[in-house]
């Protein structure tokens, strides 16, 4: 009687977390789409770091749009393990890889940048562009050939236990947070330091300290390292492990996007501008439009009564 009483409030836990599941990735990748049209209408703002930006950002839209994907999966389709269906977890797989190598390109980025004090100028675009997209794609036909041989059911989706194939891609992955995490620990590192050699009060100084390590949160991703593994059996900690991991998870895109597109300075005031400069375009048209509209008219008219006058 337990057990079914356990089972029927689980069930009804994972359904509201399924539901802020899709609530988080519509609005993720609405505003994801937002930032990626503007990174590519700004080409004012064009510069690496921005770039690595973008692409960070392509890759949060790609994987979030695999993920609505595999949810239209029938459950049917997932036993019979239909090759179209390995597909689509294999590219959704790839998709998450491919996100976590840009946060550690963007890690890499500032670690080089803040840390090392090295110029961003002498950086070339086509090395963070070969470990974004390239170096995943060994990693995830490694695991392919695994799944195919080892574990090939239920669409390559999920592991049984004692199972350790997904550790091919999930262990570079995990190798790449622990990476971010000591970028992340030198950055702040500097920072301090920076911060206490000027001139501000210490509570400024501690207060641009936290804030410059929470907005580094979401893009390094450290937020996964907090609920990687599952809690256990544990009531009151199964649902807050279901809870929080389903926000942060879903609303990831949403807080990279506002962080580092809709709050960037550089992407504001080119946006400003660009809105400014289109207004003054509309308003000149306008002016000139109503400027022709004006003497058409009357000017036709003397033309006519000119012509008639000439005729008689």
């Amino acid at each position: 009687m337990l057990s079914l009483y356990l089972q029927r409030k689980y069930a009804l836990h994972y359904k509201i977390a399924l539901i802020i599941n899709y609530l988080g990735h519509c609005i993720s990748v609405g505003a994801l789409i937002v930032a990626f049209m503007l990174f590519l209408c700004l080409r004012s703002i064009r510069c690496l770091r921005n770039i690595i930006h973008w692409n960070l950002i392509t890759t949060f839209i790609l994987r979030n749009v695999m993920w609505f994907l595999l949810q239209m999966i029938d459950h049917n389709i997932h036993e019979s393990n239909e090759p179209w269906c390995r597909c689509i977890t294999t590219v959704y797989n790839y998709f998450v890889v491919t996100n976590f190598f840009w946060m550690f390109v963007e890690g890499c980025y500032l670690h080089t940048a803040i840390v090392m004090t090295y110029s961003t100028d002498k950086l070339r675009k086509w090395v963070f562009l070969f470990i974004g997209w390239c170096i995943p794609c060994p990693i995830i036909i490694a695991w392919a050939i695994g799944k195919l041989y080892y574990e090939n059911e239920q669409c390559w989706f999920g592991k049984e236990p004692g199972k350790y194939i997904d550790y091919i891609y999930q262990g570079p992955v995990i190798l790449v947070l622990l990476i971010n995490f000591v970028f992340l620990f030198n950055i702040v590192r500097i920072l301090m330091t920076k911060l206490r050699a000027s001139t501000t009060s210490e509570t400024i100084q501690y207060r641009k300290a936290v804030k410059a390590t929470l907005v580094l949160l979401p893009l390094l991703g450290i937020t996964y390292m907090l609920f990687f593994v599952n809690p256990g059996e544990d009531d009151i900690s199964q649902i807050v492990f279901i809870y929080f991991n389903s926000f942060l998870q879903s609303f990831q895109g949403f807080f990279v996007s506002v962080f580092y597109c809709f709050l960037n300075g550089e992407v504001r005031s080119a946006a400003r501008k660009r809105w400014h400069r289109w207004q003054d375009h509309h308003s000149l048209r306008v002016r000139v439009a109503r400027a022709m509209s004006i003497p058409t008219s009357p000017t036709r008219i003397s033309f006519h009564s000119i012509k008639q006058t000439a005729a008689v």
